[in-house]
C-alpha cells in the first residue's frame, strides 16, 4: 500500500513515515524541501500517483492571521483536488483538540477552515486532533514571558509527547476512515501554569510562573478547564496515550 505523508520531513511527519515503513508499507514523504509543494502544486500529482492514503501533518510557516488562513485553505484545496484526481481512498489530517473552543486565535480559525474543507470533500477521512505537545512547552513559556516572570492561567491541559502522536496517527492511517474526529491526549491532566512551572524548574530556568486566570494562551486565547482537553462527547473516539510528562521531562533533562 502506498501512503504519502505531506509534511513528511517535520517533527511528526518524519516519525509517522518511520512507523509506517517499519510496518512494511511503501511510504513517500512529501514537503517543499523534497520537491512537493501543496501551495504551488509543484510535484503534487507525481507524488500522489498510485497512492491509496494521504496523511497531512503540515503546518503553516507563519502564524500571522491572514497568512495562516491562506496557507491552510490553499494547501488543503490543492491537496484534496489532487487526491480526488489520483483516486485516494483515505485522507488523514492532524489537527488540535479544542479547535472550535479556541477561535479567538487566527491560527485556530484556520485549522477549523481546514477541517471544514476535509469534511466537505468526497474523500473518506480521519481527523486526528492532538493536545499540546511536550516539545512545545518552552514556546508557551516564551510567549507568556514578561521580564523574569511567566504569566499563565491554571486552565487544565493534557499534554502529549510527539512520539505518541505519531504512533496514533499511523494507527488510524491503517484503519478504516472514521469520517469524523479522533481526540488523542496524554495520560495526565495538569494546569497550564503548573506544566510550565515544572518545565522551567527541571531546566533550571529562573523565570517565575505567576498564576493569572485572566492571562491568555499563546498571547490571544482565553481558556478554561474545558478548552484544551478532550471533551466527553459520545460521538468522538478518544485515545489516551501512556507517556507521562514527568518521565519525559526527567529523561530529556538527563540527556542534556
Amino acid at each position: 500500500m502506498k501512503i504519502v505523508v505531506i509534511g513528511g520531513s517535520g517533527l511528526i511527519g518524519s516519525k509517522v513515515v518511520q512507523n509506517l515503513r517499519e510496518l512494511g508499507h511503501e511510504v513517500v514523504p512529501a514537503s517543499p524541501s523534497l520537491g512537493v509543494n501543496t501551495i504551488t502544486g509543484e510535484g503534487l500529482a507525481d507524488a500522489l500517483h498510485g497512492a491509496q492514503i494521504v496523511v497531512d501533518v503540515t503546518n503553516s510557516p507563519s502564524f500571522e492571521d491572514e497568512a495562516v488562513m491562506a496557507f491552510f485553505v490553499t494547501s488543503n484545496k490543492n491537496l484534496l483536488a489532487a487526491e480526488a484526481a489520483a483516486g485516494v481512498s483515505h485522507h488523514v489530517a492532524l489537527s488540535v483538540v479544542g479547535t472550535e473552543r479556541l477561535l479567538q486565535s487566527g491560527y485556530f480559525k484556520a485549522k477549523m477552515a481546514q477541517e471544514e474543507l476535509i469534511k466537505a470533500s468526497p474523500i473518506p477521512y480521519t481527523i486526528v486532533r492532538a493536545t499540546q505537545f511536550f516539545e512545545f512547552i518552552g514556546s508557551i513559556a516564551y510567549v507568556a514571558t514578561e521580564g523574569d516572570t511567566v504569566r499563565l492561567p491554571s486552565a487544565l491541559t493534557q499534554p502529549i509527547v510527539s512520539d505518541d502522536v505519531a504512533a496514533v496517527v499511523a494507527e488510524f492511517t491503517l484503519g478504516a476512515p472514521v469520517n469524523g474526529i479522533v481526540d488523542v491526549a496524554g495520560p495526565d491532566q495538569i494546569g497550564l501554569d503548573e506544566l510550565v512551572r515544572q518545565f522551567l524548574a527541571a531546566n533550571q530556568d529562573a523565570r517565575q510562573v505567576i498564576t493569572d486566570d485572566n492571562a491568555t494562551y499563546f498571547g490571544s486565547v482565553e481558556v478554561n478547564d474545558q478548552s484544551l482537553v478532550p471533551n466527553d462527547s459520545s460521538s468522538r473516539i478518544t485515545t489516551i496515550t501512556t507517556t507521562r510528562f514527568h518521565d519525559w521531562l526527567n529523561r530529556t533533562v538527563n540527556q542534556v
